[in-house]
């Protein structure tokens, strides 16, 4: 079965990090950026296939929005 995840990859000095907010723990770090992609999805189908099918329709059934906004400091 596939379901579409959101993830979110952050960039620091380290290398990247990803995470997927809809399931709690979810999450690696990669040195670049298809490495993390890669991680992320092995990490994902990891996680649920350790869930019951109602568990994982739950949890993938929650919308997150993402944007970008400008804000001014002053």
């Amino acid at each position: 079965m596939h379901y579409k995840v959101s993830v979110i990859i952050e960039k620091n000095e380290c290398g990247y990090y990803a995470y997927c907010p809809q399931l709690e723990g979810c999450q690696t770090q990669g040195d670049s950026l298809e490495e993390v992609m890669e991680n992320i999805k092995e990490a994902l189908e990891l996680y649920l296939e350790t869930l019951p099918e109602d568990e994982r329709d739950k949890y993938l059934s929650r919308e997150i929005l993402t944007t970008t906004l400008e804000v001014k400091v002053a």
